[in-house]
Order: structure tokens, then C-alpha cells, then sequence
């Protein structure tokens, strides 16, 4: 150690040079070295590079600003506590220098004193502090303001914070640093009081205060003496109940203040959020026509109690209206209906965020204002300006300034980030045409049709708009990101009376069958032109077994929107009861058991009237039932049951559907509609005996009629920064019945619709029921809502049914890679055997709880809670009324 070099001090120095810096007359050097000393840790040639300095630079002493800049690049870096330069050698023109400096020193380990262990590990991210860098008194400053603003947000308004820096005795130029913390008490908004209103009440504006909320509001009323306590407010419930007794049985507490909230916020206090809640104050004033309303003065202080008082003092200023609004400089559409449009009348109230709005200033997705009547012809270079013109009283006239500009064509259309899917299968969705005019509605109903297909994250789908407005034309270049739209189903159920049933299934959305015989195309399956291939087995063994298949080419022929779909599926029930022995055995399930074996085609037609939202479904379909020593299931006109025989189903289905909802996963806006009608032959007009035969079930004869609505209503704007978490209200009705061509033979045992549970088929579900879900009841099939469900059986199914559903839905997630959101709904559902029992006001009624969970490789998980209003009565009880239900992979009916 003794032979190194000490470089933490300046070498000697040539007393030759101390003359250099007291001259007076500038002169000229040529630097030719550069030495640095004082540093461990960083290279020389970097340092070099930092500073600015170079071998060769012509260097001014005095009077050159070379090495002035020199350590203000070094100094900026915040590494160094102190630069200095020296000269050490001269010889001619050339000049040789030491640059010293002084390192600041790195941290090592630091820790927090006077807080808890999760608020520990918080703090450890958000202060701001890392291990092994530089330590100046900015990063301690930081650190402090850091810990400041995470207990400021969490209503500590006061909280300290002392570093405590120490020598690392084990690490060179290193620190460690202790940071106490001294929170204090934690400060609630005790009351918010708003001075100068004299038009708007105090709790309108309180309730514009979204982030701001004051302590609990209750007014107290005992009935033992009848006496009102007045209005009282608490920090918190605990102190509220601790007070008056609230758990206390001899005092009976009824809350009758019609602004009293159960509010469960802790009625903090923070600067940042305030000052947001203070500009919605002032743009609720704006909206109801005071648009000189502002805040002259705000304060905040601490009472006895020490928690927060808050005092805001508003100048309302006047109302102001609507008066005449003209406008100018529009050729292409006529005054009257630009003002039809617009929708403001003379004598309105005045508010400027509305008229920017219809105006088209402010860009809204739903359309329906000046901007969109332009853009949808074409004038994508259209803008519109409203100028107030006068002011007199409580009026103000407008006049609209327009620029309609050329209208613009399509020139380039562009698609990227299909890593996966064809080209040509996004291609054939878009609706901006090269040569087309441009049209708003078309790119937002391509944007539609390309988040309908499945295969991108609808989050990221951007039309890119470049207007070129030298020559009128606009490029649109599509950007995609693709997701993973293929699921997997894995599951196992219990029940049916068939015990433990297990599932596998696979759908593989974006398939393609022509590059099946392609090996380089497997990956792992041929992918990419827009096919659905599902495969489905179930199974438990011997009792029970299904197969199912379907594939869906949707562009037939590739010119125009015409789905094709074959499907076919084949079930076996088996039944391992021995009648002649009276026990369960392997053997008795090989001969007493029933088969089913289907096949259909479908063909889909997108119509072009109404709109082209509708399309037309033709569909055939083949079942046959091969039932063998196995009774219960077909009850025939003398009261026995048929046990043996076959049934052949030939039906035609004609379905109508119009659907416009804006996404598949989590709709937000919209409807879909589906109108179908289902009709076998009427075998029984030709042969008058079919009732009477030893088998009438062998041709099934029944027409079915089917009506679903669905309507998404947005409900809110958006929570917080994510635009796109909106509660929604999800409104629902589905009516079915089935009708027959002749009193002589009962309705269809096939067919028909059961109702319960959450969707899920038993052992009836072989013969083609429709299953139609009601959360918080079990399958039932009496159409008295007083019996209860659970003691009866389901042996035999309705031939009506109506069912309504509201549920009000609020996304957590609407990543694509994991789409969450939960729910509330209300359903109202019942069936009926014949129409003259039908009544379409006697219902059995649900309410509950929900989660779905969207994940791309599994599809749907779901799960409700739902409780039977009309299963509560004596004897039962919440509990007993509730039931869980879980869902994969499909949203029932």
C-alpha cells in the first residue's frame, strides 16, 4: 500500500506556473494532457469525455471560457463534491493539467424508524432512494418529500421525517442513512362549509366534490323521549357508535338527515385532489349557465379536535342564456338544420362545454354533432368556430365561423401488427375503401368489425388517420395487436345422476383448413384465415358420453359476408340400473340406454335492409333418438312410458338477429336481437293415427318460437384516468314457446325449455332443450313461484318461458390478456306448461352478486351468488333461499 500513488491529493506543482494564473494578458496555450486524480470509481477517458476537454484544444488564460464549461459538464453529473484544475507543466505553447476532484459518496444501506412493516416495504419504492447511488443533498431532499406525499395522501398532513447519514466503516466512500419518521396524528376533513351561494345548495356542491369528503353527517333521533339531537358529524363509524351507543339495546337510533352516507372513504385531505375538485366546481357552475362563477378564496385549518375545516368562498356571478346563434361560412348544408343538429334554442341555459360539444370541438364516440354530420360526407379538413358576437343582460349570441374545406378520398389503406391472421381476413371487414369518400361512421364501424373477429386486443385497434390536405386525400393505416383467441376447456362436474363427469374441449378461432396438409403451417395448429374449429368430449365411463364437432367458414365463396357451418354430435345415456335385479351394474348400462346422433348445416346471410346490422340464418337440422330399455323419459296418452323405439327430428330454423354491440368481451353500447322460428313437418295432417300408435314420438313434429333482446347502456363517462372503466347497465329479455299442429297429440318431449341453476343440462338436456339459466334456483318445473323448488322433481320440461335480467356491470381489468369485470343483477324468470296457465306477471325473482373472468387461453370463468326472493318463506331462511353457481367457458342464456 505504501508504493501507490496517493491521488486523493493534487501532485506537486511546478513553481514556474503560479505565475500563469496572476497574468493579466491572454494568451494562447495548446492543451497537451489531462490528468485526473481523486477518483476510484470512474475511468479516466470518461471523465475526459464528461468534461468537454480534448488533446489539441486551443486554450485562452486568462479570458477562455474552457475550463469554466469543463466543470460545469463535470459538476452537472452531481457526482463530485468539489472540482478544482491545476497546471502542471508548460512547455512552449502546450500546457498540461491535473483536474481534482472530490467524490460525493454512494449509499449503502438505509432504513426507516417510527413506521410499520408494510408502510416499511412501501417506502423502500416510493421514497426514491437505491442502493449504490451517488448521495447529494437532492436526494436526501427528495426522499423526504417523498415520504411526505405518501403520507399526506393516506391523512397524515404533518408527518416529519430527520435523516440520520453515517460513515460505511466496512466500504469506501460509502453511507448508510436512517430516516425517522414522526407521522403524526392523522388528519380528517372535520366539515366543509361553502360561503356565497346563494343560488345553488350547499349539498349540490358538495356533491361535485368527488375527492373531498367530509366526516360522517348524522342526524339522531331516539325514541325514548322523541327528541332530535341535531346534525353531528364523526371522523370515523367507531366514534359515532362509541358516543351514542349505537350497539346498545336500550336505545333505539333511527337516521332520518336525507343527506346521511354510509361513507366508508376515511375523509382525507389531499392538495392535489382538492385543487382537481375545485376546477369540477367551478365546470358544474359553467354547466348550469354561471360561467363567471370562480372561487375567490379557500381555506383549511385545524380545529379543537385537531381535524381539518375547510372553507370555500364562491361569486356565482350571473346566469347567463343562449340568445341567437348564426352562422357563417356553410355552403354545403343549409342554416336550419345545422341549427336543427346543434339542438340549442334561444333561452337555454347557457353552457359552453355543451355548444363545443355539439359543435364537434370536443370529439365524442357517439356521434350525432356538427363534426360528424361533415366528416361522414367526406370534410375531414371541416372545423367550426363559435364566436360570442354580443352580450347584453343575461344573453349571448353566437355566430359558428365555418371552414368546410375539400372533401377528402381515401388514398392508401394500410393493416400491420397481423403477426398472425391474413391480411385479406382483416381486409375484407374494412369499410374505408381506397377511392371512397372519408367517412367517420365507417372507420368507427371497421373499428367494430375488426374487434367482433375475436383475434386483437380491441384496446389497441387504431385507425391512424393522416389527413394530406395539399392534394384532399387521407391515408388510414390500420394497426392491429393480436391476441391469443383459442380456448382451452378443462373441467369436471358432479350431478345429473350420472356422478363425476369430466370435460375437455378445444376452440381454435382464427383456424385454417386449407394449410392442414401444410407442415410448415403447424404451429402448433394451421392458423390465420378466420375459421372456428371446436371439438368438445364429455365423459364418466360407461353411464354417460358425448361427442361434439362443429367447423364455421365465416365468408363462404370469400366475396361477401355469408357464414357456412356443418355441425354433428353424438350422446350416450346409459342406464346402470338392472330392473330384473333391482341393483346398479356395468353390464345393465350396455343394454338399457339412450343415443342420440345429429347433423346440421347452417347458412348466414348479412342483409343490406334494414341496415346492414341484420343477418338471415338458415338452418337444417337431423336428430335421431334410438331409446332402448329405458323408461321415464316419453310418457305416452294411456299413462305409460315408452321404453324402446326410435325418433327421427328433421326441423328447419329461420333466425333474424341484428347485433351493434361495440365489443364482444365486455360490451359497453348497443344491442343485439335474435327473432328465430323452428318447424318440423306436420306429419300428423297426413296420417291422422300418428297419436294413437304404439310409438308417436317416431317422427317428432313441434314449431318453436324464440325471442332474445339485449341493450348496453353506458352509465358513466369513465372512472378516473381509464376512460374505458364505465359502469354499464346490461337490460335483457328472452320469451320462447312451442307450439304443436294438432290437439290430439301432446307438445314434443323434445325441444322444450328448462329453466334453473346456471345453465347447466342434466340428463333431460339429450333431448335438445333449450337451458335457460336463473341464478339463486335450482332446475325447477312447477310454474307456481310458492312451491319451492327444491322439493320437487325435474322430470318434465315447459313448453313457455319468459325471462328478464338487469345487471349493472363495472370492468376491473379490460386488458385483453385478462378481462375482468363484476356485477349486480336482478332476474325474473318463470315457465309454464299450456297458455292458459300462462301469466306473464307471476315470476320467481333473484338477486345477487357476480365475476367473470375473460382469460384468452380458458375462455370464461364465471361466478354468482344468487339468492330466490320467492324461495324465502317459513323455515327459510337466506341461507337456505342462496345458491353459487360457477360457469366455464360460455355465458348461459
Amino acid at each position: 500500500m505504501a508504493q501507490q500513488p496517493d491521488t486523493s491529493k493534487p501532485t506537486s506543482v511546478d513553481p514556474d506556473l503560479v505565475a500563469i494564473p496572476q497574468s493579466k494578458s491572454p494568451k494562447e496555450y495548446v492543451l497537451a494532457g489531462i490528468v485526473f486524480t481523486g477518483t476510484k470509481a470512474y475511468d479516466q477517458s470518461l471523465l475526459t469525455s464528461i468534461s468537454g476537454l480534448n488533446i489539441g484544444d486551443k486554450i485562452v488564460y486568462p479570458g477562455g471560457d474552457n475550463f469554466s464549461h469543463a466543470i460545469q459538464n463535470l459538476w452537472k453529473q452531481n457526482l463530485f463534491a468539489n472540482i478544482q484544475i491545476f497546471f502542471t507543466k508548460i512547455d512552449g505553447k502546450d500546457i498540461y493539467i491535473e483536474i481534482h476532484v472530490v467524490e460525493r459518496p454512494r449509499l449503502g444501506a438505509f432504513a426507516f424508524k417510527g413506521v410499520k412493516k408494510g408502510q416499511e416495504d412501501d417506502l423502500k419504492s416510493k421514497s426514491g432512494l437505491v442502493k449504490g447511488r451517488v448521495v447529494t443533498e437532492n436526494t436526501k431532499l427528495s426522499a423526504i418529500q417523498n415520504i411526505q406525499r405518501y403520507f399526506t395522501e393516506k391523512g397524515y398532513q404533518s408527518a416529519e421525517v430527520k435523516i440520520d447519514e453515517r460513515i460505511e466503516p466496512n466500504a469506501a466512500n460509502t453511507v448508510n442513512l436512517t430516516l425517522y419518521i414522526t407521522k403524526g396524528n392523522k388528519v380528517r376533513i372535520s366539515q366543509i362549509d361553502i360561503f356565497g351561494n346563494e343560488n345553488v345548495t350547499e349539498g349540490k356542491l358538495k356533491s361535485q366534490l368527488k375527492d373531498t369528503k367530509e366526516a360522517m353527517r348524522l342526524s339522531i333521533h331516539r325514541t325514548e323521549d322523541s327528541s332530535v339531537y341535531g346534525v353531528h358529524k364523526y371522523p370515523t363509524l367507531q366514534e359515532y357508535i362509541k358516543d351514542w351507543g349505537f350497539l346498545s339495546p336500550s336505545k333505539t337510533i333511527n337516521f332520518i338527515d336525507p343527506y346521511f352516507r354510509f361513507r366508508f372513504s376515511s375523509a382525507k385531505f389531499d392538495q392535489k385532489k382538492f385543487d382537481g375538485d375545485k376546477e369540477k366546481l367551478i365546470a358544474y357552475y359553467n354547466s348550469i349557465g354561471y360561467r363567471d362563477a370562480v372561487i375567490e378564496a379557500d381555506t383549511q385549518y385545524y380545529n379543537r379536535k385537531g381535524n381539518l375545516d375547510v372553507n370555500i368562498k364562491i361569486s356565482e356571478g350571473h346566469k347567463y342564456y343562449f340568445g341567437n346563434i348564426s352562422w357563417k361560412g356553410n355552403t354545403k348544408y343549409p342554416d336550419s338544420i345545422l341549427s336543427l343538429i346543434l339542438g340549442i334554442k334561444k333561452g337555454d341555459i347557457y353552457n359552453l362545454e355543451t355548444l363545443n360539444k355539439r359543435v364537434g370541438k370536443s370529439v365524442t364516440p357517439e356521434g350525432g354533432d356538427i363534426l360528424s354530420l361533415y366528416e361522414d360526407d367526406g370534410y375531414l379538413f371541416f372545423h367550426a368556430d363559435p364566436i360570442e358576437t354580443a352580450v347584453y343582460n343575461d344573453t349571448i349570441d353566437h355566430e359558428i365561423r365555418i371552414v368546410e374545406g375539400p372533401q377528402a378520398t381515401i388514398k392508401n389503406v394500410t393493416i400491420s401488427g397481423n403477426e398472425k391472421t391474413k391480411e385479406y381476413v382483416i381486409r375484407r371487414e374494412l369499410r374505408t375503401i381506397p377511392g371512397d369518400k372519408f367517412s367517420r361512421t365507417e372507420v368507427i364501424r371497421t373499428n367494430r368489425e375488426i374487434a367482433q373477429l375475436g383475434y386483437f386486443n380491441q384496446e389497441k385497434i387504431n385507425p391512424g388517420i393522416v389527413p394530406n390536405q395539399d392534394d384532399g386525400t387521407v391515408d388510414i393505416n390500420w394497426t392491429v395487436e393480436e391476441k391469443s383467441s383459442d380456448q382451452l376447456e378443462l373441467s369436471a362436474g358432479w350431478g345429473g345422476g350420472i356422478g363425476l363427469t369430466g370435460t375437455l374441449g378445444v376452440t381454435f378461432n382464427n383456424f385454417s383448413i386449407r394449410n392442414i396438409f401444410k407442415k410448415s403451417s403447424w404451429d402448433p395448429l394451421p392458423t390465420g384465415d378466420g375459421q372456428k374449429l371446436s371439438v368438445r368430449v364429455q365423459s364418466n365411463g360407461r353411464a354417460f358420453r358425448s361427442y361434439n364437432g362443429s367447423f364455421t367458414e365465416p365468408w363462404f365463396g370469400g366475396k361477401k359476408r355469408n357464414s357456412l357451418t356443418f355441425s354433428a354430435a353424438s350422446t350416450k345415456y346409459s342406464n346402470s340400473y338392472n330392473y330384473a335385479t333391482g341393483t346398479y351394474s356395468k353390464a345393465a348400462g350396455d343394454t338399457s340406454y339412450l343415443k342420440s346422433l345429429s347433423f346440421s348445416i347452417a347458412l348466414g346471410k348479412q342483409l343490406k335492409w334494414p341496415d346492414d346490422y341484420f343477418t338471415l340464418v338458415y338452418q337444417l337440422n337431423y336428430t335421431q333418438y334410438n331409446l332402448r330399455n329405458y323408461p321415464g323419459f316419453f310418457r305416452l296418452s294411456d299413462g305409460t312410458n315408452l321404453s324402446n323405439g326410435k325418433s327421427n327430428n328433421f326441423s328447419l330454423k329461420i333466425s333474424l338477429s341484428r347485433n351493434s354491440v361495440d365489443a364482444p368481451l365486455f360490451p359497453r353500447q348497443g344491442s343485439s336481437f335474435v327473432l328465430s322460428g323452428q318447424f318440423t313437418p306436420p306429419y300428423s295432417l297426413f296420417d291422422k293415427t300418428i297419436a294413437t300408435s304404439a310409438n308417436p314420438y317416431k317422427f317428432v313434429e313441434f314449431h318453436k318460437w324464440r325471442f332474445n333482446g339485449e341493450w348496453y347502456v353506458p352509465l358513466t363517462k369513465g372512472v378516473g384516468e381509464d376512460k374505458n372503466k364505465q359502469f354499464i347497465l346490461k337490460l335483457a329479455a328472452k320469451y320462447g314457446f312451442m307450439g304443436r299442429y294438432t290437439a290430439n297429440l301432446d307438445y314434443s318431449p323434445f325441444e322444450r325449455f328448462q329453466l334453473g341453476d346456471a345453465g347447466l343440462s342434466n340428463n333431460y338436456g339429450i333431448l335438445g332443450y333449450d337451458i335457460i339459466s336463473q341464478r339463486g334456483y335450482p332446475i325447477y318445473t312447477s310454474s307456481d313461484p310458492k312451491v319451492n323448488p327444491d322439493q320437487n322433481s325435474t322430470s318434465v320440461f315447459f313448453t313457455l318461458f319468459n325471462k328478464y335480467t338487469a345487471e349493472l356491470r363495472y370492468p376491473f381489468s379490460t386488458n385483453p390478456s385478462s378481462t375482468i369485470y363484476g356485477l349486480a343483477f336482478f332476474e325474473a324468470a318463470n315457465g309454464w306448461y299450456t297458455y292458459k296457465d300462462y301469466n306473464p306477471f307471476k315470476l320467481r325473482r333473484s338477486v345477487g352478486l357476480g365475476m367473470r373472468f375473460f382469460l384468452p387461453m380458458f375462455g370464461l370463468l364465471g361466478f354468482d351468488y344468487g339468492v330466490g326472493l320467492d324461495r324465502l318463506g317459513p323455515g327459510v331462511g337466506l341461507k337456505g333461499a342462496a345458491k353459487f353457481t360457477f360457469l366455464l367457458g360460455f355465458e348461459p342464456e
